[in-house]
């Protein structure tokens, strides 16, 4: 069992910035890749960034590319999801959720990712 605890969120103005921690917990040693997605109300969950634990391979959703950085601590079990520009459309409850495997290609789809945090609201208020 590996758990998830994500923390961070909160209400920022446009422009701002908020940053995203995961810590994982349990059998992490079977974890590669921590992902960070998130979902808005009335839409599908979408995938936001992630890493692998060794942090040599990191992928992102175009919609955060320059503005979002992912990154982790080995150590700590933790990974962070730092958010720069903010702007409404980045408004949405934030997932972490770790990947059992890694096969060269960060995963980007929710179904390869079987353990999840509780998410953490972020509001971005125009």
């Amino acid at each position: 069992q590996v758990q998830l605890v994500e923390s961070g969120g909160g209400l920022v103005q446009t422009g701002g910035s908020l940053r995203l921690s995961c810590t994982a917990s349990g059998r992490t040693f079977s974890r590669y890749v921590m992902g960070w997605f998130r979902q808005a109300p009335g839409k599908e969950q979408e995938f936001v960034a992630a890493v692998t634990w060794s942090g040599r391979d990191r992928n992102y959703a175009d919609s955060v590319k320059g503005r979002f950085t992912v990154s982790e601590d080995n150590p700590k079990n933790t990974v962070y999801l730092q958010m720069n520009s903010l702007k409404p459309e980045d408004t949405a409850v934030y997932y972490c959720a770790s990947a059992p495997r890694f096969s060269g290609v960060v995963p980007t789809r929710g179904n390869e990712y079987d353990y999840w945090g509780q998410g953490t609201q972020v509001t971005v208020s125009s």
